[in-house]
């Protein structure tokens, strides 16, 4: 038992624009609005409809069924349920996601939506849900891994990306500085920064109409994320009488959030390296009637906590408990049983404080007025309601305005809180009112452009570590050039451009700046390397040719596979070096048992090492005869190995993250060229592998002169289905450096039979809210594996009492002591129920569903307490469980509802145990109730019936998880 928390149109010739007219033909019925897909020569969809609603479950439908897989594993990711289906690997993940609480923030962020949005973010989990059956009937990684697609919730979007983007802002590396600081010193705590730690790597740069072929701007970039398969971004056009948007989607969320292009306006981001979320050290301590106290500004209190049980495949299920202080849900810890025993650095209690859990806004609102923004002016509007993560964004118009401006919410709090862990009880490092402001810049006039690359920059007020600069340096280097003169290593001529012939650039040209591949970051090592002393023969050749090579990480390189061994070598003679030797070997963070194994890869030394060695050969860690040292014995290492290198593209290969690998045949992936502190930035891990997992995750140019002249690219195809046409069509074309049209002449399109009607879903008003079940607010809310997720919303009496009468009048309801009343009858009792403020009514909504009605009361306000001695924390509840018929019927129905009233009832602390009184003679009843781990109790006489008590325990019931 768990007590989870968890929470047909004609195309148009000529016109890019979706036909806004009237149509001859049949009118679909009143209450359905329709929706058209087509699809471009890449599988590319793009969708049409008569209006944002419409679109909006176009999108959702869409999804589902070209990502069914990926919608599925995401859906798990924020509800921590992906152990159930992928084993233990996947456990570490769904602690974290249980405990930094995703799902219940999701759920609160949705409830703070204005209604129209709140109304277009149902109608995408409406297309999502009614596609999911057939998207997953196409996809083999379901019947692979033995499950059923589940349904989303309203919330389920935010939770994705919520899910998404936790680790964006990269807290875990607080852990890291406070173990350097612990081993090597306060002065260290930042050594191993890198401006860099190389493990972001977006680029975006934007030309103004002054330096391009058309005269107008052109916007370009591309995001380096983890490589997924199926991708994470998707590629998409979305077009109704209101607005018309090309870009890249984020699988199970509405819109195009970070690159589109509409039109008349364009817009890009990239990780702006602000710092935005706190870890606190707490103070945890067990009281005597097992709740969970903190330590404060003002002394211990009372925390939420609750558990939670996560399910692993082919394993027992592990418990979880969550544990909420003021500052933020505890990630790291757990509470001591002793309660005089404090926690240690080698055992810390950590909250995470991040925004969205504060405020309660995650930044959906400016989702559709990005859709809706025709210029830069509204885009600059609807970002000022940016949450997170917290960009740099790049915009243009086609009247030929400019954007260069960060966008999110970085709270005010101390400088401190960035670097560390901060200790909670101390009120000095508690968040202030409001948010930081947020830089914005002109765009460059004299040189006509912008860049950004994650560097110290426009950002800069906002973070603590941020990439090098030799990526921002390298874009403006390549921008001051004609097209083309300044790049060397570009892999082939790009799809469908033109060989630049003169200083303005086109939109074609801009393939030369996505594959540049200079390592600016290899001057320090080959520089040392140049005066390492006393070399052999061997080295010497070695010396000789690394510094003849061209500093390109070309892919038919092999200087480019040679110094990669060599900066292998250095990156471990370093760690083994015994100035570092108390963070690295047997000392290393990530052998810590102190944190969860989630966070490793921010706590192991060599890949700290191998980022950050630029800086460590550069100053402060070693002297120069030192760092000379190392080198030269690398440079003898290295050279002693006789074994030709390879080309850099046949070691230098992608290494795409996917949830279930072994669903789908075994792949050989692609090479390529570049490396982490290249513009073309495929982020191998320096002392550990060639392979990189981080790499363009899509590349795109918005061409604000004519739409279709953009050009974009993801890592694989525009269909998640292993087997489809469009799964790996683009692969080629990704590895190479090259980028497919964006069509958007309708009659360039095909028309695919995929477009239907689906019922829409109204604006929600205060009646209907009330009226209907499902909108109405949640007292709780908790996902029962194999069941669904169960909401309790309280009853309306007015609304509800034909359902209720219809419930309570069955002959299967007799002992409910109604069988004989009429409607009226039934909605006076509910509306006196309502009035009092000791009893409660709610109606348990399974999946949306109504599924029974759940009653609470005070014993010593009831009848019921006249008949036996009332404790303190006794907590009454009443049961009538609906009809579990057709669809709805799963084996364990009853019990699975009982899970969740449980769970909500010893939510509160103050709820020691639950009091029910069944009638004497419904021996299935009771039955069940010692099934649960019910005690019996005596019979009592009340008016209306014979009644035998039962009784379940806080300690019996949370002992059942």
């Amino acid at each position: 038992m768990t007590t989870a928390d968890v929470d047909s149109e004609r195309p148009q010739a000529d016109s890019e624009r979706p036909d806004t007219g009237a149509e001859s033909g049949p009118k679909e019925p009143e209450g359905f609005e329709g929706f058209e897909v087509f699809r471009d020569d890449w599988g590319i969809p793009h969708l049409r409809a008569g209006g944002a609603p419409a679109l909006a479950r176009a999108q959702g439908h869409n999804a589902a069924l070209d990502r069914a897989w990926q919608l599925e594993t995401e859906r798990h990711r924020l509800l921590g349920t992906t152990a159930a289906y992928l084993g233990a690997e996947a456990l570490d993940w769904d602690r974290f996601a249980r405990r930094a609480r995703l799902a219940d923030t999701a759920r609160r962020c949705y409830e703070r939506l204005t209604p129209r949005t709140a109304a277009w973010v149902r109608a995408y989990v409406d297309g999502v849900n009614a596609g999911l059956a057939e998207g997953a009937a196409r996809t083999p990684e379901f019947a692979a891994a033995g499950i059923a697609p589940g349904r989303w919730e309203p919330w389920t979007p935010l939770g994705v990306w919520l899910s998404t983007h936790i680790l964006f802002a990269g807290f875990p590396t607080k852990l890291w500085r406070e173990e350097v600081a612990r081993r090597l010193g306060d002065g260290r705590a930042t050594l191993f920064a890198t401006d860099g730690p190389g493990t972001s790597g977006s680029n975006g740069w934007l030309l103004t109409g002054a330096r391009t072929a058309t005269g107008a701007p052109v916007v370009a970039g591309d995001p380096h994320r983890f490589i997924e398969d199926p991708g994470v971004y998707q590629q998409i056009r979305l077009a109704c009488p209101e607005f018309d948007v090309v870009g890249l989607a984020v699988p199970g969320v509405p819109g195009i959030a970070h690159f589109g292009h509409a039109g008349g306006v364009a817009w890009a981001i990239t990780n702006a390296m602000a710092d935005y979320q706190d870890l606190y050290r707490e103070q945890l301590r067990r009281t005597v009637d097992g709740g969970v106290e903190a330590l404060g500004p003002d002394g211990w209190y009372r925390v939420h906590a609750h558990t939670e049980t996560v399910e692993v495949a082919g394993e027992e299920a592990q418990t979880v408990e969550v544990v909420e202080t003021d500052r933020g849900p505890v990630i790291i810890g757990d509470v001591h049983e002793d309660p005089h025993t404090e926690a240690t650095p080698d055992a810390p209690v950590i909250s995470l404080r991040y925004p969205p859990r504060v405020t309660g806004d995650l930044g959906f609102d400016v989702l559709p007025d990005l859709l809706r923004a025709r210029t830069v002016a509204d885009l600059d509007t609807a970002l000022d309601g940016w949450v997170e993560p917290v960009n740099v964004v790049l915009a243009a118009d086609t009247t030929g305005a400019t954007l260069h401006r960060v966008a999110g919410h970085v709270p005010v709090r101390p400088h401190e809180n960035r670097l560390r862990v901060v200790p909670a009880h101390d009120p000095a490092y508690a968040w202030r009112e409001g948010a930081e402001p947020t830089p914005r810049t002109e765009v460059d006039t004299t040189t006509g452009t912008a860049v950004m690359a994650n560097e110290r920059g426009l950002a800069a007020p906002l973070g603590i570590e941020f990439a090098p600069p030799h990526r921002a340096d390298r874009i403006r280097e390549l921008l001051g050039t004609p097209p083309g003169a300044g790049a060397r290593g570009t892999a082939g001529t790009p799809h469908g451009t033109r060989k630049p012939t003169g200083p303005p650039w086109s939109a074609g040209d801009m393939a030369a700046v996505h594959t540049d591949t200079r390592l600016a970051s290899s001057r320090q090592l080959l520089s040392l390397l140049a005066w390492a002393p006393d070399l052999g023969p061997d080295a010497e050749r070695l010396r000789d040719r690394l510094l003849r090579w061209d500093r390109h990480m070309d892919a038919d390189s092999t200087d480019a596979t040679l110094y990669s061994r060599l900066r292998a070598d250095v990156v471990h003679r370093l760690a083994a070096h015994p100035a570092l030797r108390p963070v690295t070997g047997d000392a290393d963070p990530w052998r810590s048992p102190a944190y969860p194994p989630l966070f490793r890869p921010w706590l192991a030394a060599v890949p700290r090492i191998g980022y950050a060695l630029e800086t460590l050969l550069t100053v402060g860690l070693l002297p120069y005869e030192e760092r000379l040292a190392v080198v030269a014995a690398s440079a003898e290492a290295v050279a002693a190995n006789h074994d030709a290198p390879l080309p850099w593209g046949e070691v230098h290969r992608v290494a795409p993250w996917q949830a279930l690998p072994g669903a789908t045949p075994e792949e050989v992936w692609p090479g390529l060229a570049g490396d982490h502190d290249c513009v073309l930035s495929t982020s191998s891990v320096p002392g550990i592998t060639d392979l990189f997992a981080r790499g363009p995750a899509a590349r795109y140019v918005w061409d604000l002169a004519r739409r279709e002249d953009s050009l974009w690219v993801v890592p694989f195809g525009a269909s998640g289905v292993p087997g489809s046409a469009h799964h790996r069509d683009q692969s080629e074309l990704w590895a190479s450096g090259r980028l497919a049209p964006v069509t958007t002449d309708w009659n360039l399109l095909h028309r695919t039979e995929e477009s239907t009607t689906m019922t829409t879903t109204p604006e929600p008003t205060a009646s209907t809210t009330s009226t209907v079940p499902a909108l109405r607010p949640a007292v709780h809310e908790q996902k029962v594996e194999g069941f669904g997720v169960v909401r309790l919303v309280p009853v309306d009496p007015a609304a509800d009492a034909v359902l209720l009468h219809g419930w309570v009048t069955q002959e299967r309801a007799r002992f409910w002591g109604m069988a004989d009343h009429t409607r009226e009858q039934v909605q006076e009792i509910y509306e006196f129920v309502d009035s009092l403020p000791t009893h409660h009514a709610y109606l348990a909504l399974r999946d949306g569903v109504p599924a029974a009605l759940f009653q609470t009361y005070e014993p010593d306000a009831d009848p019921v307490g006249e008949c036996y001695d009332v404790r303190p924390g006794d907590f009454g509840i009443h049961l009538l469980i609906a009809p579990a018929e057709g669809e709805g019927a799963v084996k364990g129905y009853t019990d699975a509802l009982l899970t969740a009233f449980i769970g909500y009832v010893f939510s509160d602390p103050a709820h020691l145990r639950v009091v029910v009184e069944p009638d004497a003679r419904n021996e299935k009843a009771l039955a069940r109730m010692v099934r649960v781990g019910f005690e019996l109790g005596p019979e009592i006489e009340k008016p209306e019936k014979t009644a035998r008590l039962a009784f379940l325990s806080r300690t019996v019931a949370l002992g059942l998880v």
